[in-house]
C-alpha cells in the first residue's frame, strides 16, 4: 500500500488514514497551522484592551464632550463636515480618516496612529497613553468620533463605555454595507441605532428626517431624553436645503455645456434663515447631506448660524468620496473610491445627469462586497441603473459581473460593455479607450483597489499620495 505523511501527525500512515486524520484535526493541530493568524489575534486583543483602558480613563480624566457619528452612508464626510463647525469655536479633534472601529476610536482618543503591523508603534502608542494620563495636558474640548459596525456588538459595546453629548445617524437605507455579516438588514440598523444608548441624559440626536426608521430613531431618544434635531431634503427637516447646483470654472462663458463642474452649491435653511453654502472639490447633491447634517449639529448646539456657515466653508471633503479630479487627455474623473454599497452606487450614478460636457459619461464600478445574499440582485439593480445614465459601463470584479448583465437586461449594447477582472487591467485598458472631455465616474469596494485605477487616468499622478485614499506604505504593499 502507498504512504504518505499526515501533515497533522508526526507518524507514517496510510492514504485512507491521512485523509481520516486531515479531516478530524486535534484543537492543538489547528493552532499549530494556524499559528501566524492565532497570534496576530491574540496580539490583537491584547492590544485593543490596553488602549480602550486607556481612552477610558482619558475620557475619565479630561471629560470632553462628544460628538458620535454612525450610519450606513456618509459617516466620513459628515463627521469631518462636523469638525469644520466646532473648529470654528472650540479645540477640537476628530477622527483619522475612517478610524472608527474598537481600535480606531481609542486611538482617536488618545491622539495616536495606527500602528499597522509594528509592534514597537504599539508599544509607543501605549505609552503615549499613559503619559496622558498621568501628566496634564492640553486636551481637545470637543471629540468628533466615528463609529463603524461591520459585525454585531461593534457599536453596542463601544456604547457601553463611550459617553456621548451628541449622536448622529446618517442615512440607513434598505440594504446597508456589512449586511453579510448580519441576520437581516433590520439587524444592521438596530446596531447603528444603539449608539443613542450612549448618549447623556439630555443630550441631542441628530438624524435623517426622510429615512424610514425616524419614527423608531426618535422612540429611543425619548428614552434618552435625547432632543432630536432633523436634517435632510424635505421641508420638515429642521435643516434642509434647496436649489442645489453645480458651480462650474468659466462663469463668464455663454456656453455652459463647455465648462467644467467644480463643485456643488445649495441653500442652506435653519429656520428662518437661509444661506447659500458651496463645497469645492465635489460633485453630486447627495454629498451634501453631510453638510446638512453638520448644520444641524451646530443647531443642535446653539452655534450661531454665521459661525455655522463660516465652519462649512472651511470644509475639504475625504478623498475618494465624490471628488473631482483632471484626467489625461483632458479629461474629468469623479473618484467615489474610498468604499461602495447599493445607495452610495446609485447616488453617484445619478449625479451624472448633472455633469453637462460634450464627451462619453463612463461608469467604472467594481464589487460592491459584504451584502451575502443579496449581492446578486443588488449588482444587477445597480446594471440596469447604470443603463440609464452612462454611455459605457466597464465592470471589475466577478460579482460585478451582475452588473453588466443589469446593464444588458436594461438595454446598454454589449459593444458599450467593458468587463476585467482586476483594477490593474481596467486601469490599464481604460487609458487607450478613454477620449478627449469623457466623465469617469470610478467606484468600488475597498478591496477592489480602484483608487488603482484613478491613479492610472488622473492628469498628475505624483499628488496621488495628497489626492487618492489607500496611499500608505502599508495600503500599497498589499
Amino acid at each position: 500500500m502507498i504512504e504518505s505523511r499526515c501533515v497533522t501527525s508526526n507518524r507514517r500512515v496510510s492514504k485512507d488514514s491521512a485523509r481520516h486524520v486531515a479531516l478530524q484535526p486535534t484543537v492543538r493541530d489547528a493552532i499549530l497551522l494556524n499559528r501566524p493568524h492565532y497570534m496576530k489575534n491574540i496580539f490583537r486583543k491584547i492590544i485593543v484592551g490596553i488602549l480602550q483602558a486607556e481612552a477610558k480613563l482619558v475620557l475619565k480624566k479630561y471629560k470632553p464632550h462628544v460628538v458620535a457619528v454612525t450610519g450606513s452612508v456618509g459617516k466620513t464626510s459628515t463627521k469631518d463636515a462636523i469638525y469644520s463647525v466646532l473648529a470654528e469655536i472650540e479645540h477640537v479633534r476628530k477622527s483619522d480618516k475612517s478610524f472608527n472601529s474598537e481600535i480606531g476610536l481609542p486611538l482617536t482618543i488618545l491622539g495616536c496612529p495606527n500602528a499597522w503591523n509594528n509592534p514597537f508603534r504599539w508599544a509607543q502608542n501605549i505609552l503615549d497613553g499613559l503619559f496622558l494620563i498621568f501628566v496634564p495636558s492640553d486636551y481637545p474640548r470637543w471629540l468628533v468620533l466615528e463609529v463603524g459596525a461591520d459585525k454585531p456588538g461593534d457599536i453596542s459595546s463601544l456604547a457601553s463605555w463611550l459617553p456621548v453629548d451628541v449622536a448622529v445617524i446618517t442615512r440607513l437605507p434598505e440594504i446597508p454595507v456589512h449586511v453579510e455579516f448580519f441576520a437581516s438588514p433590520d439587524d444592521v440598523v438596530a446596531e447603528k441605532a444603539s449608539l443613542i444608548s450612549a448618549l447623556k441624559k439630555g443630550g441631542a440626536l441628530v438624524i435623517y428626517a426622510d429615512d424610514q426608521h425616524v419614527d423608531m430613531l426618535r422612540q429611543k431618544a425619548n428614552e434618552r431624553e435625547a432632543t432630536v434635531y432633523t436634517f435632510g431634503l424635505s421641508s420638515a427637516a429642521d435643516v434642509r436645503a434647496e436649489d442645489f447646483e453645480v458651480l462650474f470654472e468659466h462663469e463668464h462663458e455663454s456656453n455652459r455645456d463647455a465648462r467644467w463642474p467644480i463643485g456643488m452649491q445649495t441653500k442652506l435653511i435653519m429656520g428662518e434663515t437661509s444661506t447659500p453654502v458651496s463645497v469645492v472639490g465635489i460633485l453630486g447633491t447627495h454629498v451634501l447631506l453631510s453638510v446638512i447634517a453638520a448644520a444641524a449639529v451646530g443647531l443642535a448646539l446653539k452655534i450661531a448660524t454665521p459661525d455655522i456657515v463660516k465652519g462649512l466653508a472651511n470644509y475639504e471633503p475625504p478623498k475618494g468620496r465624490m471628488r473631482i479630479l483632471r484626467g489625461i487627455k483632458n479629461t474629468f474623473l469623479i473618484d467615489d473610491t474610498y468604499n461602495s454599497s447599493p445607495a452610495a452606487v446609485e447616488a453617484a450614478l445619478n449625479a451624472l445627469p448633472l455633469i453637462k460636457i460634450k464627451g462619453r459619461k463612463i461608469a467604472v464600478l467594481g464589487d460592491m462586497l459584504e451584502l451575502g445574499k443579496h449581492s446578486f440582485n443588488e449588482h444587477k439593480k445597480i446594471g440596469a441603473l447604470a443603463a440609464k445614465r452612462a454611455d459605457l459601463l466597464v465592470t471589475v470584479g466577478l460579482r460585478a459581473r451582475d452588473i453588466a448583465q443589469g446593464a444588458l437586461g436594461q438595454g446598454l449594447p454589449d459593444s458599450a460593455i467593458f468587463q476585467f477582472e482586476d483594477s490593474q487591467k481596467a486601469g490599464d485598458e481604460l487609458r487607450s479607450m478613454i477620449m478627449p472631455d469623457d466623465c469617469i465616474l470610478v467606484k468600488g469596494s475597498q478591496s477592489i483597489r480602484t483608487e488603482k485605477i484613478v491613479e492610472q487616468l488622473m492628469l498628475e499622478p505624483e499628488k496621488a499620495i495628497d489626492l487618492l485614499v489607500r496611499q500608505e506604505t502599508d495600503w500599497k504593499k498589499r
